[in-house]
């Protein structure tokens, strides 16, 4: 048979309708003969377009509130009958199938469905799409005689191929048209399977995983009497045997972290998140922006009170609390204002008039926070590169999907696949270990420093008081190294650190820590434990009148 496959009848079942009339005005160009179901054929129609009934070629009509309409061997056997194979061609003509040559599906907008607020089961189901994939799938798998498009973005593509070509559509498009279409269905199911998921109790959930074939990447139990809610608790299940991961391209990226790297951002299904946000100003995020404004997102969302993060090359450069976010915002730019000039600013509140006053006079790349008041938005676009992200924050989402609660690193060879670090600790938790009991002021000091560390590069130090960081050594090869450029940067912009606290993000392998952090003034440490010298250390906190936490859990970030 020919390379080139002549287009000459055309199926079109659409749920997005983005641009099917001008595409099957262009096809009609051609010649092709529209056949269609439902509300596209009435908008069709409505363009002034022909178009037959899928009812006239099965001779059914739409049956059980449209959940049958295209299920038919005159459908399916136009789409699956070899062109090539005399045996199929004769069946074909003894039972009047007419081959369709292409099919345009998308489908029902199950993701979408089940994305919004109280959203019934039963609504779900009947977003469940039947027909949809199956023509699909018959399609693709027949592609040496078949074009199958599932997404209204190749339109054009394919009108200009047609133009180039008579008409006709390579072997080589249809291939990469069917190797798309078959993702589009594996993806549309583990939606599906996600969502079907979530709905069993834990047991239920247990005998599904057994008989799994992919392994529990995607399912989660919800969070009930029988689950810890996952920002509480790290999960108990399994990591998948198998990993399968389904993403479709949202946008191309100018570029990745240096301008000779190509990069693209990939929508992974979840709701929120950076990677979701909505940019309501400003320049075309870069690859190194999304980085560092998920690390921003990430440790903001830390605190329930108003707080402000500042983030340089995913390094916090600056954390604060205060009554405003105004306040919240000038003390996390008092622990390091140099640092903090092109830096991302995210706030866990709505940002009002004189928080935005207080950003905008400094440069930043972005800012990010839940909303924006009207007149904070009309100081902050008066900047007219600055990006200004409103984002549904991470807390909430990671507890509906457990691809939320996963990260996922390749290295040459293979892909890294951990939990997201979802511990938080409470100062009912604090083990205190020295002779000195911590007062109120100090536990509040450490909780923050110890909410900081958790997003700071290793080695990690933070030197902080109630209120805001005071200084923090990021990504050292030691440990008290981390503490000198904390202290270092404290002093430097004239931030007292007598009576301070510090937060270390793995245990003390010596006691020079603690003689370092005595140097300094530093009231109270807070770190997990767990080195064999433990009690070197605290021996030498006692000695200089420190309280020392321990929290039994590290927090390493590489």
């Amino acid at each position: 048979m020919s390379n080139n496959l002549k287009i000459r009848r055309a199926l079109v079942s659409l749920s997005d309708k983005t641009g099917a009339a001008d595409f099957c005005r262009a096809l009609n160009g051609f010649g092709v003969e529209i056949i269609s179901t439902g509300g596209t054929a009435k908008l069709l129609r409505s363009e002034g377009l022909a178009v037959k009934d899928v009812s006239e070629i099965t001779g059914f009509p739409e049956m059980l509130d449209g959940r049958v309409k295209t299920l038919h061997p005159k459908i399916h056997g136009a789409l699956l009958g070899l062109r090539n194979n005399p045996d199929h061609v004769a069946a074909m003509n003894k039972f009047g199938i007419e081959p369709i040559d292409l099919v345009a599906v998308n489908l029902y907008p199950f993701e979408e469905t089940i994305s919004g607020e109280n959203v019934s089961i039963e609504e779900a189901i009947e977003n469940i799409d039947i027909g949809g994939p199956s023509m699909i799938r018959s399609a693709a798998k027949n592609w040496q005689s078949v074009a199958v498009i599932t997404d209204p973005r190749l339109y054009e593509e394919i009108i200009a191929e047609m133009e180039a070509s008579d008409g006709a559509i390579s072997s080589e498009t249809r291939q990469r048209l069917a190797t798309l279409a078959f993702t589009r269905t594996a993806a549309y199911d583990l939606a599906i399977s996600s969502y079907l998921g979530s709905l069993l109790r834990k047991n239920e959930l247990e005998r599904l995983e057994e008989l799994n074939p992919l392994g529990n990447l995607f399912f989660y139990t919800p969070a009930d009497e029988t689950q810890p809610v996952l920002s509480d608790q790290q999960s108990d299940q399994p990591l998948p045997e198998i990993l399968e991961i389904n993403a479709d391209k949202m946008r191309d990226l100018r570029y990745g972290e240096n301008p000779h790297q190509k990069a693209a951002l990939y929508d992974l299904g979840e709701i929120g998140g950076i990677a979701n946000a909505e940019v309501l100003h400003g320049k075309e995020m870069s690859f190194n922006n999304y980085l560092d404004a998920d690390a921003a997102l990430a440790l903001v969302s830390e605190f329930d009170t108003p707080a402000a993060v500042i983030i340089k090359h995913t390094n916090p450069s600056g954390v604060g609390l205060g009554e405003t976010c105004e306040e919240a915002f000038r003390r996390a730019l008092a622990t390091d204002p140099v640092s903090a000039f092109g830096g991302i600013v995210a706030f866990n509140r709505i940002v009002d008039r004189d928080a935005a006053a207080a950003v905008s006079e400094i440069f930043v790349e972005i800012v990010a926070a839940p909303d924006f008041r009207p007149e904070a938005l009309e100081i902050l676009t008066a900047k007219k590169n600055l990006r200004i992200l409103k984002v549904t924050f991470a807390p909430e989402t990671s507890k509906q999907n457990l691809t939320g609660r996963l990260e996922i690193r390749q290295i040459s060879g293979g892909i890294l696949l951990q939990e997201r670090d979802l511990i938080t600790t409470a100062a009912e938790n604090f083990v205190i270990v020295t002779e000195k009991q911590p007062t109120e002021v100090q536990k509040r000091a450490m909780l923050l420093a110890w909410k900081v560390c958790k997003n700071v590069r290793s080695n990690a130090i933070v030197i902080a008081n109630e209120y805001q960081t005071l200084g923090v050594g990021a990504g050292q090869m030691n440990r008290v190294d981390s503490i000198r450029i904390a202290a270092m940067r404290a002093a430097r912009y004239g931030l007292p650190i007598e009576g301070s606290v510090l937060a270390s993000d793995a245990f003390f392998p010596f006691r020079d820590n603690v003689d370092e952090a005595a140097k300094l003034g530093i009231s109270a440490i807070i770190q997990p434990g767990g080195s064999v010298r433990d009690a070197e250390s605290i021996e030498a906190a006692n000695n200089y009148g420190i309280v020392m936490v321990f929290t039994g859990v590290r927090h390493f970030k590489h």
